[in-house]
């Protein structure tokens, strides 16, 4: 009698040992703390290369010059940015970071995206209907960006054993919508270097 109870009993005590060792914890962190899990592309790599390139182009002296040159303060579309690389990358995510760093500059005005404006001017095109005359959003009023940011992501990778080295490159282009003219042009890389 004693051998089964004490056969259930450990049967129960490791059930619940394998069940209290399978619990899932969850800590919040602080979103600029650096959590790299997979050594893929991840949040922190956005905002690292939005941030200095969008430094970058606004610092340039080319900009400062084709600022001063039109005597206003430049508006900016962020257009896409195609991704080359392997791996799947949030691109309206990537894109929207950049949009933040070029509003929180005050060194450009931000226009908005092809999408955004639809939304807007079908909203534009309902209160031509609904609204009242006094309150009416009216049309021919939109602001035409004056440049536009685009530009594509790549990768290489190295491996070896079980080493790997995957290197990211950004490569934007700051262009006048006018004349195509090129105002700015830069690139900027992150190296991982991953062990198994």
């Amino acid at each position: 009698m004693k051998t089964p109870f004490r056969n259930l009993s450990l049967a129960i005590v490791a059930g619940l040992l394998l069940f209290s060792c399978s619990q899932r914890t969850v800590t919040r962190v602080d979103p600029d703390q650096q959590i790299d899990l997979s050594g893929r592309w991840n949040d922190v790599d956005s905002k690292k290369v939005a941030n200095k390139t969008v430094q970058q182009f606004l610092n340039s002296p080319r900009y400062e010059s084709y600022a001063a040159e039109n005597g206003k303060t430049p508006a900016i579309i962020v257009g896409y940015i195609n991704n080359k690389t392997s791996e799947h990358i949030d691109s309206d995510n990537f894109i929207k970071k950049f949009e933040l760093e070029i509003f929180n500059s005050g060194l450009a005005d931000l226009v908005e995206s092809r999408e955004f404006r639809e939304r807007i001017r079908e909203e534009r095109a309902d209160q031509q209907e609904f609204s009242s005359p006094e309150t009416t959003a009216q049309w021919g009023k939109e602001y035409g960006a004056d440049l536009m940011l685009f530009g594509t992501m790549t990768s290489e990778t190295d491996t070896y054993n079980k080493e790997k080295v995957v290197n990211y490159i950004v490569t934007l282009y700051l262009t006048d919508l006018e004349t195509n003219k090129r105002v700015w042009y830069g690139q900027e890389e992150i190296k991982k270097f991953i062990e198994n």
